[in-house]
């Protein structure tokens, strides 16, 4: 009585987690949609740098108000948003890889690792979004004090 209460404990005490087939085919359609998004990430990833290239190099064609150094700014800015663009879309990407070769192989490490980038995608998301939100309070509350001080 006590050896089958102790084989019950412990696989109470091992939790598992199992992927049935329904599971599985879940998982394969989310990888096929990161995978799209990963994709359609790189490629406006790309076209943001070449608009940023277009403007640092011929900008003075789209007006005469451009200088040397705000197409240079326009263009640093432009690189930061690539840069800041890219760490999501790559954890995507890898989330992406990861899950079809462990729902391929039936391989845990690699079921891991593929909830271990998008763990990362999100974190990077959810981090991004508070300093983009902060940084947008901090503008509202300079421009109000900068309105309130022009009308005394």
């Amino acid at each position: 009585m006590e050896n089958i209460e102790n084989q019950q404990s412990q696989l109470l005490d091992k939790k598992e987690l199992v992927l049935d087939e329904k599971s599985q085919l879940f998982l394969t359609e989310v990888r096929k949609w990161t995978m799209f998004m990963a994709i359609i990430g790189f490629i406006f990833l790309g076209l943001l740098v070449i608009m940023g290239l277009i403007i640092a190099f011929v900008g003075s064609f789209f007006g005469s108000y451009l200088g040397g150094i705000e197409r240079f700014l326009i263009f640093f800015v432009y690189i930061i948003i690539g840069g800041l663009y890219f760490f999501p879309i790559y954890y995507l990407l890898k989330f992406s890889v990861n899950m079809k070769r462990a729902i391929e192989q039936s391989e845990q490490k690699d079921l891991t690792i593929a909830f271990e980038y998008l763990k990362s995608h999100y974190k990077f998301i959810g981090i991004l979004t508070i300093v983009v939100i902060s940084l947008y309070l901090f503008i509202g509350i300079i421009a109000a004090i900068i309105g309130l001080s022009s009308i005394f």
